[in-house]
Formats: structure tokens, sequence, C-alpha cells
């Protein structure tokens, strides 16, 4: 066991930006931070590829729901910053509640009642 799983497809790319964006909700990061952040939330199950990672945030840079602005890493290296943007915090809203819409209804076709009771709250 103990591997990392990365899932694939369009669901992932989906579900990537949302889980960038919920990390940087605690703040500014640069991208390393923010894979390894979402890596370790998951309890090492999903791995971030820098291929994934990187277009991820151009892309949400692009719809203006982050922004970036140089600085220094933590060990004083030149890095790309990543901020939420108020845009952003929307955007996470309605993917939050989309997600839980779509477990809970996953849930429900896969027979899982205990994450079906849970998911209503």
């Amino acid at each position: 066991m103990g591997k990392k799983h990365q899932p694939s497809g369009e669901m992932f790319k989906g579900t990537l930006d949302m889980m960038v964006l919920r990390t940087l909700v605690a703040g500014d990061a640069h991208g390393h931070t923010v894979a390894k952040v979402i890596e370790r939330s998951s309890a090492d199950v999903l791995e971030v590829e820098q291929g994934s990672l990187y277009p991820a945030l151009h892309r949400l840079e692009d719809r203006g729901w982050v922004t970036s602005y140089w600085g220094a890493s933590e060990n004083n290296r030149k890095a790309k910053f990543y901020r939420l943007t108020a845009m952003g915090r929307k955007q996470l809203t309605l993917q939050s509640t989309r997600w839980r819409q779509m477990t809970r209804a996953i849930a429900l076709v896969m027979g899982d009642r205990t994450l079906v009771e849970g998911a209503g709250e």
C-alpha cells in the first residue's frame, strides 16, 4: 500500500483546481508548497505532478481566481507566489457545494449510506 495514486482525467483537473483554491485560503504560497499541502492533506494518497499543477495555477490566474507575484522562498530562492482573489473565494464556495452534491449522489448510487447521511449536514 503506501503508494501515492494520481487520479487522472477531467474530474481530477476540476478537483485539482478546487484543491488549489482551498489550499490558498490559508495564505499565499508558491507552487511547491501548494503541491505538498495537497499531498499531506490527502494523507499522501494524492500526488500532484508539476505537469498538472502549473497549468492549473495558470488556468486559475487566467480566470482571475488567483493572482501571482515574485518573492523569496524558504531557502531564499526566487519563487512565484499565488494569492486567492475574492472571485476565487466565491468560486471555491460554488465548487465545494457542487463537489458535496456530486459525492453525495455518487454515494447514493454506490449504496454508501454512511457517506450519504453525513453529507446532508
